[in-house]
């Protein structure tokens, strides 16, 4: 075994080593000195470096005969001539040149890349080939016989390789790089590396190894030849300045050297904002003006200083450090637009005050610790704000206003008054009035110049304790300024009440009662509240007092006992005691009242339990006596005949309507109940008169009425004619009003009268019947025959001869 080590490679470039074993076919032979071609046309020289005939465990080796002279193939990439590309050439030790031999050629690419001739054992390459795409081909090849295809050497496998030339440019993994780097950062920061991959062999030559510079974006930026790692170059980078810078990077292969391939990309840099610059009001004073009517939380103005910094950077907080009206204003930060509010935290009064002078500073929000050396990141303005004077309405010297009366008052007593006055300088005179909406009773008035409250009407404190009103004040110049203040009126207690009884009390006593046995507890109320208390004292009506059968002890703790006088009562002879009791108050001025007690006598058991009660007495239990029930039944008796007797009158003959209904309006014909003289009385009832005014007799006298002359007519004014020619219809109906107004005899006011005249200037006149009362003769209806076919029914009907109608 022979062991050789081929050294490759120019004289610049020896670090590649390739080790090959060989074996002989004889049994000591020297190894086989070969060249290989390479890429700078260097040549790999075998040297012998062992001989040996035992492993590496020393045990003898025993060579087989082996016909092969060959390991490995190699071939460049790329290859550009116009023959096929040489790879090498297969020898067989059985091949002594005469033909017999026939070489095979198996496995990746034989046959389509790679061709063998069978006679000679030459390979050829037919393509180019690329290492990229595939660096190596595993292949087989055997030698046989061609006659009789034995094989005369067994199948042996061999490797061609593909060398590698410079033929791939480096190439970026992004073709836009996007990076960002605080701006005013210190040289040498890093920004972001960039990477480029060139596909040669990067175990052979330079081919594969990359420098990266930079082409665009000097002197702000450089980078790191090796790495690619970008820096920047410059100090002081301010975004304020200048934000985006574009970097254009060349990557190139052969470690940069002349001849090489290369890449670009462009890297998109922004400088991101720090706080560097302080905020800065745009101006020293600002002034605003604003009405004194505003209402409080409105805004008074707004302040905006300038920071060029952005986002968080250029957040400032606002606040007043100074004020000639401390608590009359504030100012917020409106977050979005970064300006100060200035908000009214207090009312205005111009005839107060009318100027205010605000000192207010402004600050970041964050501060950069890098940059305290840039100055004070604050600022500070002043402020002037102007009140401006509004019509105000009088303003009341309270807010509320208690009174109080004794519900004893008189009227028109003065119970309290009001002021107010108006806050402006001209001073106006107010009117006070009392807004009826709270005094619905009018119990109380105010005089309208000096504001005084006065009573209108009594007061009573148990019906009403308490009296709220609402008192307006009104400029007499402008009236449209209103306020308004409640007043609240407390009626005072006066003991105008007698007590009473509590309840109404069914008292009853045995008839077996003994002398001095109570029957009944009995207290007083009185609506009337006294500062200490009720304090109530009963006694027995002195008118009762010689004759009574019942007593009444006081107990002094506002109730009284109600006693027998005597041993027993008898229901026979008295059913029913009525029992005087006077109950009087101790207040002043002392108010007491006489309470009658109702005492039923009644039959008892031994126990004292109530068994029976005669009927009187039942009847007044119920409260109601003997004669109050008879009165109840006549009442009842004169409202039955009462409602019998209308209903009797309503059964006589009603009166039938002047028109029946509306079916039976014909022509202005009215019904009336009288008999008239036939067809040829023509004095009561002259319809035609209706139909034509013009007709009209003016000397004829109805005979059915008393002559006008005992009634005079009630004259109307007489319109004049109008413009549209219907004065005839104007004076038909003036004098029919006239008529029917002096007329003592003419249907009620509710009848109807319809006046039906077509006026004058119609070509066919009046078609009704009833005209013909007002004509000397027979009308001629010849006419009718000439109007076409659809008058032919009415000309035949009346335009015929005397002698046919007679006929």
């Amino acid at each position: 075994m022979c062991e050789c080590v081929c050294v490759c490679g120019s004289k610049k470039d020896r670090h590649i080593q390739l080790k090959i074993f060989l074996l002989s076919s004889l049994p000591s032979v020297s190894c086989l000195l070969f060249t290989c071609t390479w890429l700078l046309k260097a040549s790999c020289l075998c040297i012998l470096m062992r001989l040996t005939g035992q492993d590496a465990n020393g045990v003898p080796l025993r060579r087989s005969k082996r016909g092969w002279m060959w390991n490995q193939f190699f071939l460049l990439e790329e290859y550009t001539g116009t023959d096929m590309q040489y790879v090498g050439k297969l020898h067989s030790d059985s091949d002594r040149g005469d033909g017999s031999v026939r070489y095979v050629l198996t496995g990746e690419g034989a046959g389509s890349l790679f061709k063998i001739d069978e006679n000679s054992g030459d390979i050829h390459a037919t393509k180019r080939l690329d290492r990229e795409e595939k660096a190596y081909y595993i292949l087989h090849a055997k030698a046989v016989n061609r006659f009789t295809n034995e094989a005369l050497e067994g199948q042996s496998e061999f490797i061609i390789k593909i060398h590698d030339i410079n033929d791939n440019e480096p190439r970026f993994t992004k073709d836009l790089y996007m990076a960002r780097v605080p701006e005013m950062s210190d040289i040498g920061t890093s920004v972001i590396q960039v990477t480029a991959t060139d596909a040669d062999d990067a175990t052979y030559g330079n081919s594969a190894r990359v420098v990266y510079s930079i082409l665009e974006g000097q002197p702000y930026f450089s980078v790191d030849p090796e790495t690619g790692l970008i820096k920047t170059a410059l100090p002081g980078m301010d975004r304020e300045v200048k934000e985006n810078y574009q970097v254009v990077i060349q990557a190139k292969d052969m470690a940069g050297q002349m001849g090489g391939l290369s890449g670009t990309t462009t890297v998109s840099i922004t400088l991101s904002d720090v706080n560097d610059n302080p905020p800065r009001f745009s101006k020293t004073l600002y002034e605003f003006r604003v009405p004194e009517s505003i209402e409080l939380g409105s805004v008074v103005g707004l302040i905006r200083a300038m920071d060029a910094d952005i986002g968080e950077n250029a957040e400032m907080d606002y606040r007043i450090i100074g004020s000639d009206g401390p608590g009359m204003f504030d100012v917020s930060t409106n977050r979005s637009t970064q300006e100060g509010v200035i908000v009214l935290r207090k009312p205005l009064d111009f005839e107060r005050k009318r100027q205010y002078s605000l000192r207010v500073q402004v600050e970041n929000v964050h501060i950069n610790p890098r940059f305290f050396s840039v100055g004070p990141f604050r600022d500070e303005a002043s402020i002037k704000i102007i009140v401006e004077d509004v019509d105000e309405p009088p303003v009341f010297e309270r807010a509320s206003y208690i009174m109080e009366v004794k519900e004893d008052a008189a009227r028109n007593t003065i119970i309290g008054s009001v002021s107010a006055s108006d806050p402006d300088d001209k001073n106006s005179l107010v009117r006070y009035s009392i807004d009826r909406r709270t005094d619905m009773d009018r119990v109380f008035n105010i005089h309208a110049g000096n504001g005084s409250v006065f009573i209108f009407r009594e007061l009573d404190r148990e019906e009403n304790a308490w009296h709220n009103i609402s008192v307006t004040a009104t400029e007499f110049n402008n009236p449209r300024q209103i306020s308004r203040v409640p007043v609240y009126i407390r009626v005072l207690d006066v003991n105008d009440n007698a007590p009473t009884f509590a309840t109404n009390y069914e008292t009853f006593v045995c008839e077996n009662a003994k002398a001095n046995q109570r029957i009944q507890t009995v207290s007083a109320t009185d609506p009337d509240e006294p500062l200490g208390g009720h304090r109530f004292f009963f006694s027995l009506a002195q008118e009762a007092a010689g004759k009574a059968n019942f007593s009444v002890r006081d107990n002094k703790d506002n109730t009284a006992w109600i006693l027998t006088r005597r041993n027993s009562y008898n229901s026979l002879q008295k059913s029913v005691y009525h029992v005087p009791v006077v109950i009087s108050d101790g207040e002043f001025p002392m108010q007491s009242s006489t309470n009658t007690l109702t005492i039923r006598v009644c039959t008892c058991d031994r126990e004292g339990n109530m068994k029976l009660c005669n009927a009187e007495a039942l009847t007044a239990r119920a409260g109601l006596s003997t004669g109050a029930l008879v009165a109840i039944l006549l009442c009842v008796i004169i409202l039955l005949m009462i409602v019998v007797l209308f209903a009797a009158l309503r059964r006589q003959r009603k009166k039938e309507p002047l028109i029946i209904s509306k079916e039976d309006v014909r022509d202005n014909v009215v019904s009336y109940n009288d008999e008239g003289g036939g067809e040829e009385d023509t004095q009561a009832f002259d319809i035609g008169t209706l139909r034509n005014p013009e007709a009209i007799e003016e000397s004829k006298q109805r005979r059915d009425i008393v002559p006008e002359t005992f009634y005079p007519p009630v004259r109307r004014p007489v319109l004049p004619p109008t413009r549209d020619n219907n004065g005839d219809v104007r004076d038909f109906i003036n004098q029919r009003l006239q008529d029917n107004d002096s007329d003592p005899t003419a249907p009620p006011y509710d009848s109807l009268a319809t006046y039906a005249y077509e006026g004058n200037g119609s070509v066919a006149e009046s078609l009704s019947s009833l005209e013909s009362v007002t004509t000397d003769g027979d009308q001629d209806y010849n006419y009718l025959s000439e109007w076409g076919p659809r008058f032919k029914k009415l000309a035949d009907m009346y335009g015929g001869d005397d002698s046919d109608r007679d006929s």
